[in-house]
Parts: C-alpha cells; structure tokens; sequence
C-alpha cells in the first residue's frame, strides 16, 4: 500500500491551484517567495485526494537563532514549520502532518520547533497547542503580525499529549499488544512492512492520518493505565518466527470497557473516529460482550522491525506466552528500544 502523503519539489506542484487562493491572499509576495524555493530546489509534503491538492507542509532548519521575530527565538537548532495549510475534509490530515514535522525535527536533530499563525486560525492553534507548541512571541510583517507558537523537546509536560511524540520509560508498565496484518498498516502507516505487497493507497482517513489511534477488542487489557506504554506486534497468518514483527510504540491514553458507555451508538461515537473498524465491525465487538477500547498515541515507527524469533531468543520474551497481549519487563522494553535502533531523542528517561 501507498499512502497519499508524498514530498515534491515545489517546481512540480502547481502554484496555479486553487489551493494556494488563500495563501496568497494572506500573505503579499507569496508567488515570489514560492518561485524563489522552487528555483533553489526546495520541496514540500503535500497530500493529494482524488486528485485534488488537499495539504501542504513545508519544513525549514532555521540554524540556532530566528532573529526575526519577537523575542528573539534561539536554541541548539531550529525547525521552523514554514506553511502549514489543509483543507479540512474529517480525515485529521492536521495530525498526520503534525507527526511529520515533529518527527522530521527529531531526525534532524533539532531541540526546538516552531510556527506562525494568525490569530483567525483558532482550530489550527488549538491543534499544535494540544501537542505541546506554546504562544512566546510575535512575527510583524507586511502581512501582519502573527503569533509564534513554540514546541521545545527539552521541556517536558505532565501530560502525554504535549510530550508528544516523546514518550517516558520511568514509573510506568510496559506491554506488547498484537494487530492483525489487515489493520496494521491502515492504523499505522509509518509502520508499514517493506515486504508487503503495493495492494493501492492507503486511504486518507482519520484513523490513519490521525495520531490518536483506538483498537477494540476482548482481551483482558483493562490493566493498562494512561501513560502506559504499547508495543505494537504485527502477526502473520504464516510462518510467525520470522514474519511476526514488533513494529512501534505508542503510549495509552486510556481504557474503556463496554459497560462504561451508554449504549451501542455511545460506543461507536467514542471508537469510530479513531478506529479502522466500521460499524458493521464495532456492532459485532459489541454485540458480542466485554469488549474493551484501547485508546492511544502512536508515537514511533522502529527503523529496524524485530521478528518474533528474536523477541524470544535475544530478548526473552515467553514463548509460550498468549502473544495476544501480555506485559513485559523494563529489561525487556529496553532491550527493544536498543534492537530497534529507534532515536534517543524520543525517550524521556
């Protein structure tokens, strides 16, 4: 499967689209700035939809000092999130492009990202405040002044929704949580296998753009707490040794067991804008008595993917063990985290 999200050089995307009405209306000399970047080679995460330009993010390493605004923004190195535009459709195209430029940032080694927005853009505030971006300062041009929202990853929060993506290894328990193949890349997409087959998109929905994902099912997980941290185990129909895969990370926002909603439609209002099942799939869940919805953030995709064979010979986990869901030790996670080859800097330690 592809997903819709693809980076192109600016001199390949079409400045002439409709897309980019309110850009420009928004900011005088947008057309120059944009044919400067498509001259100098620059390009841009942009999403598509039946053909239609639906997002577009551009990324810019600002070096240690971004002089022009106020205060004065310095740090080791910048990620300045240049233009940040969707058109908003229900499918949480904001989030996914939230977890490319944080995840870029990180990759890139930057303690500090940040970006402007004018004030009217009330719903696109909200969004980068609720994963940790804080109003420190103000950008006055020809434009007009807008506020600068920062994100610094050596500030850590009380709450694991600004925290994000980083996650904390301390004071917390630790479990692996098994996906079927025909959820896995649908619920997470930068986790995707480089040995399954190109079967077409991968839609642009909520439940893979968004970074809140919820997974329903009957297993005893009940015992996981916010906070909580997740690996996610990709099983195979065949040969599982070596093609059963622990594949990310994401952390438990909370748990819900059935008797804690309503009734059905209470359920499916709360799982489906997260979920990958339907309705027909959340009735049957339902129907069928003490399901459970695990609701979490997913915060990292493992470079390197680690096959059952050596989850059970290198790092120890049981195998006889119910690889449905069961807890694993901190030496354990650890040792995960190492094999995995994940970067540091999204462990709060």
């Amino acid at each position: 499967m592809e997903t819709n999200l693809k980076y192109k050089l600016f001199a390949n995307i079409d400045l002439k689209d409709v897309f980019f009405d309110s850009l420009k209306k928004d900011y005088p000399g947008f057309n120059t700035w944009y044919n400067s970047k498509a001259t100098e080679g620059e390009g841009a995460y942009v999403n598509y939809k039946d053909n239609l330009l639906e997002g577009f993010l551009y990324l810019k390493i600002d070096g240690n000092c971004v002089n022009d605004i106020e205060p004065v923004l310095t740090g080791e190195k910048i990620l300045k999130i240049g233009t940040f535009k969707i058109n908003p459709h229900k499918t949480r195209l904001g989030e996914r492009f939230i977890k490319v430029a944080l995840d870029y940032a990180l990759k890139e080694g930057c303690d500090i990202c940040y970006v402007t927005a004018f004030d009217k853009h009330v719903k696109l505030i909200e969004l980068f405040k609720k994963y940790g971006f804080v109003k420190e300062g103000s950008k006055t041009t020809n434009a007009g002044t807008e506020g600068v929202y920062v994100k610094r990853f050596k500030v850590i929060d009380s709450d694991i929704c600004k925290n994000y993506p980083l996650f904390r290894i301390k004071s917390n328990h630790k479990y692996l949580l098994s996906i079927y193949p025909k959820y896995h890349t649908i619920l997470f997409p930068d986790s995707k296998l480089m040995t399954e087959k190109q079967t077409g998109l991968i839609k642009d929905v909520s439940h893979t753009n968004s970074i809140h994902k919820v997974y329903v099912c009957n297993m005893d997980v009940e015992v996981m707490k916010r906070g909580d941290i997740v690996v996610v185990y990709r099983t195979a129909e065949k040969n599982a040794e070596y093609s059963s895969v622990a594949t990310s990370i994401c952390v438990v926002e909370e748990v819900r067991n059935q008797n804690e909603f309503i009734n059905f439609e209470d359920f499916y209002r709360y799982s489906s804008k997260y979920s990958v099942f339907d309705r027909n799939d959340l009735f049957y869940w339902y129907k069928r008595g003490k399901c459970k919805a695990v609701k979490m953030l997913y915060n990292i995709a493992f470079p390197k993917r680690i096959v059952r064979h050596k989850l059970i010979e290198e790092i120890g986990l049981d195998r006889n063990a119910y690889w449905g869901f069961f807890e694993i030790t901190d030496e354990q996670f650890r040792n995960i985290l190492k094999i995995s080859g994940i970067n540091n800097r999204y462990i709060i330690k």
